[in-house]
């Protein structure tokens, strides 16, 4: 969201008609489309019987793109996977607004609770956040919403004089939400957050009786999409299906999740420490090596462990496994390469012809920053790997 929205905040539209979709009726907005569907086709659906609730997920608002395109964040395959039906709410950017967008979701989560749904969730990236909070404050039929990086009015470099309002607009939102339990969470790197919002946040809700869940910069996700990446879906998936399901009680797991914090049963299989009997010593660039020398691990922010086994050097070359665990998706299988580098610079680097870049560089708190290149220059993946004893 980069336009300056002001004064609709709990506005309600004066004109309204009538949208259908997979059998739900809902005002909306009569100047364009507000389309609930299966985020992964009619055929996923169990229906209200089976299901152990409905979860809509509502993306972002860009002024120069519609983010009805973007993809469904993977974390909502948590809520699939346990036996959810899941929805997402498509809106053309040319009506998208904090009255309009709310009122009909207000309206497709009480059509969601009259079709037979035991439970309502509502999810939402940036401005789908704020409008879910708003729905929420609409209609009893939701019973939780969770908000990641919630944002309607801008950010500090498009919209400075306006992006404050991600803030002092949440307040009167949050104080009107009727009963649904609300889980946030804010990224550190954000540009649309104002900082500090975390705990008028817990204060509103506690004085208003409503369970709540806010998660505060949480390490290693930064920026405004951090909820999109495979990384939190490691980490925050399971609480995310829990808080949906149940208000969160004392006696709950940490809703942190270790993974990536040490190697799993499946990474340790695939990447045993290397031989730490190879050699390394002989020339200077040799001698540079010994400190790389053994198991490095650590993960990707899409989710995936990594390791390197760093194994031997001979003469100016050294021979390593390069270990990826494996991805979210089924055709993303752990896999384990052989590779030849060198010392550069004192820099461990493999740049092989035809393979993807591999860079690494030692820290001097003894850890290891690590970057992956595609080797066509598309894509790029920087982490931290620390020692594997």
């Amino acid at each position: 969201m980069r336009r300056t929205i002001r004064g609709v905040v709990l506005a309600l539209v004066a004109t309204i008609g009538l949208a259908v979709a997979g059998g739900l009726t809902v005002a909306r907005p009569a100047t364009a489309q507000i389309v609930l569907k299966s985020a992964y086709g009619e055929a996923s659906l169990a229906g209200p019987a089976k299901a152990r609730g409905a979860v809509v997920w509502s993306h972002g608002r860009s002024v120069d793109s519609e983010d009805s395109e973007a993809p469904t964040p993977l974390y909502m395959k948590a809520m699939r996977d346990a036996g959810w039906d899941v929805y997402r709410l498509d809106r053309m950017r040319v009506s998208d607004t904090l009255p309009n967008s709310s009122r009909a979701l207000a309206g497709y989560s009480e059509a969601l609770k009259t079709k037979g749904y035991r439970r309502v969730a509502l999810t939402g990236q940036s401005f789908g956040a704020f409008i879910s909070l708003i729905a929420a404050g609409q209609t009893n039929a939701i019973d939780a919403v969770i908000a990641t990086a919630p944002a309607a009015f801008g950010n500090f470099t498009e919209a400075f004089d306006s992006y404050r309002e991600n803030a002092a607009q949440l307040w009167p939102i949050l104080r009107e939400v009727r009963r649904a339990r609300v889980m946030m969470f804010f990224f550190h790197g954000d540009d649309f957050d104002p900082g500090g919002r975390a705990e008028p946040a817990r204060n509103i809700l506690s004085q208003r009786g409503l369970s709540s869940l806010i998660v505060d910069q949480p390490s290693l996700l930064t920026g405004h999409g951090a909820a999109n990446t495979g990384l939190f879906v490691r980490r925050f998936g399971a609480c995310i299906v829990r808080f949906a399901e149940e208000p969160p009680t004392p006696n709950d797991p940490p809703c942190d999740e270790t993974w990536g914090r040490s190697p799993s049963a499946e990474m340790l299989q695939a990447a045993l420490p290397a031989n730490s009997s190879g050699s390394a010593r002989g020339n200077d660039a040799t001698a540079t090596l010994r400190p790389y020398m053994g198991m490095w691990y650590g993960s990707y922010i899409n989710g995936r462990e990594v390791a390197l086994s760093v194994e031997k050097a001979e003469g100016d070359a050294v021979y390593a496994d390069y270990v990826l665990g494996a991805g979210m998706e089924s055709d993303q299988p752990a896999e384990r390469v052989r590779r030849k580098g060198r010392i550069e610079n004192g820099e461990l680097v493999f740049d092989e012809k035809g393979r993807n870049i591999l860079r690494y560089r030692l820290r001097p708190d003894g850890r290891v920053a690590a970057s992956w290149l595609d080797k066509d220059g598309h894509g790029r993946l920087d982490t931290v790997l620390r020692r594997v004893n």
